[in-house]
């Protein structure tokens, strides 16, 4: 009977092996996850979770039951050691595990504050798992003051369950300006008149210089000199594909985990999906951080686990809460050149063009315009850059054009 062996017990691993089973796969499961609690979702760890607005129960992708329930065997708190692809074994604690096909959902890892600039202070944290969220918690208490390293979208949004639990936030982005990597200077303005509104002091161009303190931090010394008294500090400086047990099985890499079309890695029987795998994306490779693409890519590699044979078409989506502003994103905006706006009277949203192709969109609550952009982009349509701008413009009709 065949053994299908996934390590991961985040979004992407558990949506394959959920997958696998409601196509009629009828082999042996055995999902391995390197925490204690069962797959969860990631992205309220940084917002309702940490507000106290959602019980961890409704944190878990699935009942515990129903691994059990469906004859998957759920190996929790048991990083796996080592694989042997000419053997075809993956350790997993004391135990090796035959595997017929093993997929790497392994995810990826926070960036981490050097020792040297006082990363490992007590007081010091990164927010990726429940054990991080759950540790920080009891930090936030009104009149903190916290100090947030990173202006990207999680930073941001710590900052904002901080700033709403009446905390002292202090941001700072050694960058020129926050979201610099992934958004326009127009969606970094939105967002940060945003934070400002809301009393965080967000310091742009400014890095860390190091982390104070005996045992645990107590300040803060900035690259422009300025010093900070701080009870805490978030570090949200970037996550990395987990690609150390793949490398060390001689699988290759580049960019993460490399994978075919298909979600196969250079070894036939060992396949990669979410965070950790990089693929081929319109003539490029990609990898996708996102819930979305580890849904999709996954679900696709268990079907063609079960001989499908089907190419990974991406259709990049993505989302953030902060405050009361809910963005979506749609597409990858990538060498766009120009970027046009469009008003409603509670909304905006940032549409990004290269010459007269439509790329990517921000859509700051404008689930309409994000919902037409999406349709848009997935089908290769490219409405004229003044339609869009124009207010009067029904959207739904560019969608028929």
């Amino acid at each position: 009977m065949k053994h299908v062996v996934v390590i991961g017990g985040g979004q992407a691993g558990s949506s394959l092996v959920a997958k696998l089973r409601n196509s009629g796969f009828e082999g042996q499961i055995t999902l391995v996850a390197e925490e204690p609690a069962p797959p969860y979702q990631r992205p309220p760890l940084s917002k309702a979770y940490l507000l106290g607005e959602m019980d961890v129960e409704r944190l878990f992708l699935r009942p515990e039951s129903f691994y059990a329930d469906n004859n998957i065997t759920l190996l929790l708190s048991q990083p796996a050691g080592e694989i042997d692809p000419k053997a075809q074994t993956v350790t997993v604690g004391e135990e090796t595990i035959s595997y017929d096909e093993l997929v790497l959902a392994t995810g990826s890892a926070p960036r981490q504050l050097p020792a040297a600039v006082g990363g490992e202070l007590d007081g010091v944290y990164t927010v990726r798992t429940l054990q991080d969220a759950d540790a920080m918690e009891p930090e936030f208490c009104e009149g903190a003051r916290v100090l947030i390293i990173g202006g990207g979208y999680i930073g941001l949004e710590a900052a904002a369950v901080a700033a709403k639990k009446g905390l002292k936030v202090t941001l700072v982005e050694m960058a020129d300006r926050i979201l610099q990597r992934v958004a326009s200077p127009e969606t970094s303005n939105y967002f940060r008149d945003l934070h400002k509104s809301h009393g965080v002091d967000l310091r742009e161009g400014v890095g860390l210089d190091h982390l104070t303190g005996e045992g645990r931090v107590n300040g803060a010394k900035l690259t422009d000199g300025t010093t900070l008294e701080v009870d805490f500090v978030i570090v949200g400086v970037g996550i990395t594909p987990v690609t150390d047990l793949a490398e060390k099985a001689g699988v290759a890499l580049e960019n993460g985990i490399k994978t075919n079309a298909q979600g196969q890695t250079s070894d036939p029987h060992i396949w990669a999906v979410g965070d950790c795998a990089s693929f081929p994306f319109k003539g490029e490779r990609i990898r996708l951080e996102s819930v979305g693409n580890a849904i999709d890519q996954a679900e696709l590699v268990a079907q063609n686990i079960m001989g499908a044979d089907i190419d990974y078409v991406a259709k990049p989506w993505f989302w953030s809460d902060q405050y009361d502003t809910k963005l979506q994103i749609a597409g990858l905006n990538s060498e766009y050149d120009n970027v046009v706006t469009r008003l409603g009277e509670k909304s905006v949203s940032y549409w990004y063009f290269k010459g007269p192709d439509l790329l990517a969109l921000d859509a700051m609550n404008d689930p309409r315009g994000y919902m037409v952009g999406k349709r848009l982009i997935e089908a290769g349509k490219s409405p004229s850059p003044e339609a869009i701008a124009d207010p009067e413009t029904d959207l739904k009709a560019l969608l028929k054009a």
